[in-house]
């Protein structure tokens, strides 16, 4: 496919991690010519000076935001902003006719309301956030395929639901019990300079945050609640390792069903994913590692129940900045375009 023929896209907020993510991945997706890279901050700046390991391979200089601009010259843009930009921007460009794909929060939440009140932040586009459509191929492939204003996941939300999907999808556990540990690399909290992610502050270190009132909660129950078809509200505790990618969520759950062992779980989580091909579940005592998944688009799950006390153990890992953030974008591009849901996307980690 020559040049001509590709889709103009275009990246606002390049300079961070998940710009960065978005460059690299659509630098080798066939049917896409990154057009326009876009920020505030770093504007005027080639991107090769921000990021000199991509000297002679990315040629653009970062240029001030102008929406009309980015109108005129890309058919998508993805939107990798802080949280609260995204929608003083998504509405012009949709009405421009660009489809847009949100990497912040802003358009994840069904009911604005929630979002107000957990990010504190007035909104004025309920009409075009009633459009967007929550971007999880494997629970909504379906509604992505047809719309043009995505609010992309967060990455403890990805790993969180997809290892509970099944459960709460098929009625097997009790939505009220609900137990999420989740672990991530210190990437996760941006390219900006911020103490707790300092080496001397996150090395040989481990913590929790946002212990019971982490942003990702609502996130992570409007899912639940959607799938289980009645209210769910869940115990959600993040944590900082210090590695710099990844995620490890842990979900305790209680079975419905105490007669299930894990060969019927397991048996149950294949079927439900039969037809999401970055999804991997793994054997009977076999559990996920971070590294597996590292700068690849893939979500490994394992899971073993208890007998003894009627729980499930469902662990599931990805890389945060990609099927927790870019990557998964660009799988939602692919779909929207009508491309091969897989299409430029990374399903083999470099090991060890």
């Amino acid at each position: 496919m020559n040049d001509s023929k590709k889709v103009n896209v275009g990246i606002v907020g390049a300079s961070g991690y998940g710009g960065i993510q978005l460059v690299r991945i659509l630098l080798d997706h066939p049917h896409v010519h990154i057009a326009y890279l876009g920020g505030d901050s770093s504007a005027g700046k080639p991107f090769c000076d921000l990021y000199p390991h991509l000297t002679n391979l990315v040629n653009l200089t970062v240029e001030a935001i102008d929406l009309e601009e980015i109108a005129r010259r890309c058919e998508v843009v993805f939107l990798s902003l802080p949280n609260g930009l995204a929608h003083k921007m998504a509405p012009l460009l949709l009405e421009k006719g660009v489809q847009v794909l949100d990497l912040s929060a802003d358009y994840r939440f069904w009911d604005l309301n929630t979002y107000i009140q957990w990010y504190q932040d007035e909104r004025e586009d309920h009409q075009v956030a009633e459009s967007a459509v929550y971007g999880l191929p494997e629970l909504y492939r379906d509604k992505i395929k047809s719309s043009n204003l995505i609010g992309c996941p967060g990455c403890y939300p990805t790993a969180s639901l997809l290892a509970i999907a099944p459960l709460l999808k098929q009625g097997l556990v009790d939505p009220g019990a609900l137990i999420i540990d989740a672990k991530s690399g210190t990437s996760g909290g941006g390219r900006h300079a911020k103490v707790p992610f300092l080496l001397a502050e996150a090395d040989n270190s481990l913590g929790a945050y946002g212990v019971g009132k982490h942003r990702h909660t609502p996130e992570i129950e409007q899912i639940c609640t959607d799938l289980a078809k009645s209210e769910v509200k869940v115990q959600f505790t993040p944590h900082l390792i210090p590695m710099v990618r990844g995620i490890l969520s842990t979900v305790y759950a209680n079975l419905s069903d105490p007669g299930l062992v894990t060969e019927d779980l397991l048996t149950i989580y294949s079927a439900f994913y039969r037809s999401s091909p970055f999804v991997k579940i793994l054997s009977n005592g076999l559990y996920p590692q971070t590294k597996w998944a590292l700068s690849t688009n893939l979500c490994y799950i394992g899971l073993e129940v208890n007998p003894r006390t009627g729980h499930i153990i469902v662990l599931s890992a990805i890389d945060n900045l990609i099927k927790g953030q870019a990557g998964q974008a660009v799988q939602c591009l692919n779909i929207m375009r009508g491309w091969d849901e897989t299409t430029g996307l990374p399903q083999l980690a470099f090991y060890p």
